[in-house]
């Protein structure tokens, strides 16, 4: 992802400036701190902090807002890391007795990150991201912030762009905060379709009858399959990308699409035959073809979750607002109603945001006002 206006040299320069007069301390500390719900609720809370060269400190906790401020503008982080709420100040959790220092409770998290769909999109891999791959993001948010609203009655949500690959959610509800280990990995295998790693060639298997949460999620597929899928990824365009496809339809299918495919080379069509096909299966009671057009749209559009970020109470993920090293772009969290029009190339830079502060002398207020309406709608 291309940053013209950052030179990751110029981080150590710009960081200071950044954290001196930019980051929205004042609403961050307000979020952790929930209204001061407990004694001690934001000074139990583990911060991370990754410096210069790598350097990496975990443990980090703060008794006021203004103390984090301090050693934020102190250290100049690389990175910064929230963890969990634990049962004693992590700054002193070598002092207490084993075994006493407990992680207590956190959010409950994902994250989505874009190379979990290397096998399944042709436009980018590894790190890389364009606005045709992008669409996996937006239909990832549609699909889980739906069903964590709808099917488990969540309803503070926030969504977060990580900077460079990927889409973090923090689910920020006391119940969820309060989860144990047990219960979030059923959140998170609740909403796992796609398992299997490399070497597993069909990732997506579907039972008779289909639960309601894979119906629902079928329409929001539905709705970008074709422009993302069929057009803008061609996954039946080419003989590489055909192979993949039809190594998940079942061989009679197999025989009959590879002679069609022969002769009709428009990827459109060569998918509504798909379909054709299967469908003639599914009259037949052939076992094997009940679900297959579904199964593949879901394989290459349905969201890939990191179950161990999920699951995990005392599990860092990177914090809102933090500048990523590599990109210059802040964390900035997602507005749902604009979620189409979001551009992750249009994410400001710390460059962008530092030159705005020297122009028009933004407070971290502003920044936030800023960055949160002007770019992310």
């Amino acid at each position: 992802m291309p940053a013209t206006d950052y030179d990751p040299a110029s981080l150590p320069d710009l960081l200071p400036l950044y954290y001196r007069r930019l980051f929205p301390f004042s609403q961050y500390y307000r979020w952790l701190n929930y209204g001061g719900v407990t004694k001690g609720y934001f000074q139990n809370r583990e911060f991370s902090f990754t410096l210069k060269d790598d350097i990496y400190v975990r443990y980090q906790s703060f008794s006021t807002q203004s103390e984090l401020e301090k050693e934020m503008q102190k250290m100049n982080p690389y990175k910064i890391d929230i963890g969990a709420v634990y049962s004693h100040r992590p700054n002193q959790h070598n002092t207490v007795k084993s075994g006493a220092f407990q992680a207590l409770e956190k959010e409950l998290v994902f994250d989505i990150d874009m190379t979990d769909y290397d096998d399944v999109r042709t436009c980018c891999s590894a790190a890389d991201i364009c606005t045709k791959c992008w669409t996996l993001m937006i239909i990832a948010i549609r699909i889980l912030d739906r069903a964590l609203r709808e099917d488990f009655g969540f309803q503070h949500l926030l969504w977060v762009y990580s900077g460079r690959r990927g889409i973090h959610c923090w689910v920020c509800d006391e119940v969820a905060r309060k989860l144990p280990v047990a219960a979030r990995s059923a959140v998170a295998e609740y909403l796992s379709l796609v398992k299997g790693g490399e070497e597993t060639v069909k990732k997506v298997q579907l039972s008779d009858p289909l639960h309601p949460f894979i119906r629902e999620s079928l329409l929001v597929v539905e709705q970008y399959f074709s422009q993302y899928a069929i057009s803008g990824q061609d996954i039946l365009g080419n003989s590489k990308t055909v192979d993949k496809v039809l190594a998940l339809v079942p061989d009679e299918v197999k025989e009959d699409l590879h002679t069609y495919f022969q002769t009709e080379k428009n990827p459109g069509k060569r998918w509504k035959r798909l379909s054709a096909l299967v469908q003639q299966q599914r009259v037949t009671s052939k076992k094997g073809c009940q679900y297959i057009e579904k199964e593949i749209m879901l394989q290459y559009c349905y969201p890939r979750l990191d179950v161990n970020v999920s699951k995990g109470v005392n599990h860092l993920l990177k914090s809102p607002f933090s500048v990523h090293p590599k990109t210059g772009r802040i964390s900035v969290p997602i507005n749902l109603e604009e979620l189409e029009s979001f551009d992750p190339f249009e994410v400001p830079t710390i460059r962008r945001v530092c030159n705005m502060q020297r122009i028009e002398r933004l407070t971290n207020d502003s920044l936030f006002v800023y960055i949160t309406f002007v770019f992310i709608g």
